[in-house]
């Protein structure tokens, strides 16, 4: 009997791709863009039933809209008597009875086409959603976790097993999938898959406290040998510190920040934060909040809670040059 790889309440979340043409023939960035076409598999179906649907509410509208005009223009010589109109009342409910049960029945054959990935998936990464950031654990002997971060090969079906270590989120990549919710004591599984090269955002979906519009993760989708390479680099521990400034800012980590964050290779092994061993190949810090540059890092150390306030991670009063020292050794962190 297989288990599909959608166990959860999976709430089918078209994307409605309706961007001003002006901006987007001037090449700015335009909100929302990041759904405006699918890019895999799973995600294509639920592109398709998102247009049909707005299709059929925009018709919906028209229809009435059009009924209600008449009826405010025109009047009838004679007014109906009663119980006449019920002639209408049955044709309006027999309709809308065929056009809901039909809307319906094609969800389902939606949801029964992305239920399973096309074959088995060449890999299982499990992430765990926290507040509000998430660790993405990538399996074997040899495996290693990283955070808010997920390479995947194009053109193979990734597994996805999720979890919450906190209260309820929801995992949502919309140009490759629908999106699932993760639930504390529960694993729900989702799969992915990406056509081509390409970087993919997520977001948590479901509200899940202050920070949740900060509560973002990328997908990376690479060539399998890009893939394979990413991953064999991710399996190594941390470099050795080369400078003397890069030497007092790994003694800095221990002191202040080895209590919550991991770093392969030394002696910094602390859960309660995403694991920072490979921290400088990364394209963002906390979780999509700043690009990943060594000015927003030494901000992000010295006012994470100006920037996100209520996470976990207090802001850290530095000496300037313990400041510039501890960012200088995150930089070696490749």
């Amino acid at each position: 009997m297989r288990v599909p790889l959608i166990l959860s309440v999976r709430r089918v979340a078209p994307a409605c791709p309706l961007v001003p043409a002006a901006a987007q023939a001037a090449g700015a960035p335009l909100p929302l863009a990041y759904v405006a076409h699918a890019a895999g598999p799973a995600a294509q179906p639920v592109f398709v039933l998102g247009w049909a649907l707005l299709a059929l509410c925009t018709g919906v509208c028209v229809v009435i809209a059009a009924l209600l005009a008449f009826a405010l223009f025109h009047r009838r010589a004679r007014p109906l008597g009663h119980g006449d109109g019920l002639r209408f009342v049955a044709v309006g409910s027999a309709i809308s009875t065929v056009l809901l049960f039909g809307a319906l029945v094609y969800m389902l054959r939606v949801l029964g086409a992305v239920a399973y990935p096309p074959r088995p998936p060449a890999l299982t990464v499990a992430v765990t959603a926290h507040d509000w950031w998430w660790a993405v654990r990538y399996p074997g002997d040899d495996g290693f976790v990283t955070a808010n971060e997920i390479h995947i090969p194009t053109g193979e079906p990734v597994a996805v097993e999720l979890k919450s270590a906190d209260v309820i989120h929801a995992f949502w990549v919309p140009q490759l999938a629908g999106k699932t919710q993760t639930i504390p004591g529960q694993t729900n599984r989702q799969w992915l898959q990406a056509d081509r090269p390409g970087v993919y955002r997520g977001q948590c979906s479901q509200y899940c406290g202050a920070q949740h519009a900060h509560m973002a993760f990328e997908v990376v989708a690479e060539p399998p040998a890009a893939f394979r390479a990413w991953l064999d680099a991710q399996r190594q521990p941390a470099p050795p510190p080369g400078t003397a400034a890069e030497r007092h800012g790994q003694r800095v980590f221990g002191t202040r920040c080895a209590a919550c964050h991991t770093v392969r290779g030394t002696d910094a092994a602390g859960d309660a934060g995403p694991d920072l061993t490979h921290l400088a190949s990364r394209r963002l810090l906390a979780a999509g909040t700043l690009d990943n540059t060594p000015d927003n890092l030494r901000r992000w150390i010295a006012h994470a809670q100006q920037l996100k306030p209520q996470m976990l991670m207090p802001s850290i009063a530095l000496a300037p040059r313990d400041a510039d020292d501890l960012a200088a050794y995150l930089a070696t962190l490749h």
